[in-house]
């Protein structure tokens, strides 16, 4: 057996050496702190938590991650800002946030996507839509665009005033709705008066009748436990589905090295797909939720979703404009989601 001897002299040289190596090693490291403005709990959280875990875990410690939530760095709204000046390194906004900076992020509220299955919106932002709002966002907000969006989930009306079982119910019911024209179009369409109302202050703000109704999600109003301030009724037309949009700040990601470029992007397309999925879980969980706690809720009939988005469609160009979104956009979102 071969004996390593090593002289008092070597030894103290590569003990001393040591430090310098580690430094050398953490010196390669890179550091990314992701902002998001939800709850720990809430499922766009555990989803970018367990991306960025694996990241860790893939990047064999060239890359050490770190989480703000509930808004601790920037609130949504703040941090496309946030990104450009290099305060932060990644987010994953809701597209609503963005219409600031990119108008054709609000496609969503197009009536050519009103009501659509949650395949045929994913169709429409994989393709060339998804391609040409992510263009926009590097070129307008110097940002990169990770990869596929992640689906936060239909957004519906629920009512705490009266049942809702088809769109004339709504006709003067006073509907809060999280902010944007395309909204206060569609409310102001079928009879109601738009509302905005921050989302902390809902609770209190229906239950004191503040509003009648509200546009929201199934997993939102469970979380928020909306029945004991009044909501009694919902109609699920899945009028449009929120997503959200994982970015990077753009001078942070052209200094990555290629391989570990390749790493974050490659990761989120293996996971994208289980992370969607998981969302869309979680909507059908706090529906059940809400049925179990007394709120009705009434599914409108294909034939019915047709007719409407039908209706709405002779209005889209007025939308588009209000709306400011591009011809381009406006185009191909109709070829993608009508055929």
């Amino acid at each position: 057996m071969e004996r390593c001897v090593i002289s008092r002299r070597g030894l103290g040289t590569a003990v001393l050496a040591l430090p310098f190596i580690r430094s050398a090693r953490a010196a390669e490291a890179v550091h990314i702190r992701c902002s998001l403005d939800t709850a720990p709990s809430h499922l766009r959280n555990v989803t970018i938590a367990a991306y960025l875990k694996a990241l860790e875990a893939r990047s064999d410690g060239r890359i050490t991650t770190e989480l703000f939530s509930s808004g601790q760095l920037f609130p949504d709204l703040d941090v496309a800002k946030a990104l450009v000046q290099g305060q932060v390194e990644m987010a994953c906004p809701g597209a609503w946030t963005l219409t600031g900076f990119i108008p054709d992020a609000d496609l969503f509220q197009l009536p050519a996507m009103y009501g659509q299955p949650i395949e045929v919106v994913n169709r429409v932002i994989d393709g060339a839509v998804g391609t040409l709002v992510a263009g926009k966002i590097e070129q307008r907000l110097k940002a990169h665009v990770l990869g596929k969006w992640l689906d936060l989930g239909y957004q519906n009306w629920y009512s705490a005033t009266k049942p809702l079982h088809t769109l004339a119910d709504l006709k003067g019911m006073k509907i809060r709705n999280p902010g944007g024209a395309g909204l206060a179009w569609r409310t102001r369409f079928w009879g109601g008066i738009p509302n905005t109302t921050a989302w902390p202050n809902v609770p209190l703000a229906l239950s004191q009748g503040t509003f009648d109704g509200l546009i929201s999600t199934d997993e939102s109003l469970a979380s928020a436990k909306l029945w004991e301030a009044g909501v009694k009724s919902s109609l699920a037309d899945h009028q449009f589905v929120g997503v959200y949009i994982p970015m990077l700040s753009g001078s942070f990601w052209s200094g990555l090295a290629p391989e570990l470029q390749a790493l974050m992007s490659g990761l989120w397309a293996e996971n994208i797909g289980t992370y969607r999925a998981n969302m869309q879980a979680a909507q059908l969980h706090a529906r059940d939720i809400l049925i179990s706690h007394g709120v009705a809720i009434a599914d409108p009939t294909p034939e019915a979703i047709l007719d409407a988005r039908k209706r709405m469609l002779a209005e889209q160009d007025a939308v588009a404009k209000l709306l400011k979104i591009s011809p381009e956009v406006v185009r191909q979102v109709t070829q993608d989601a009508l055929g």
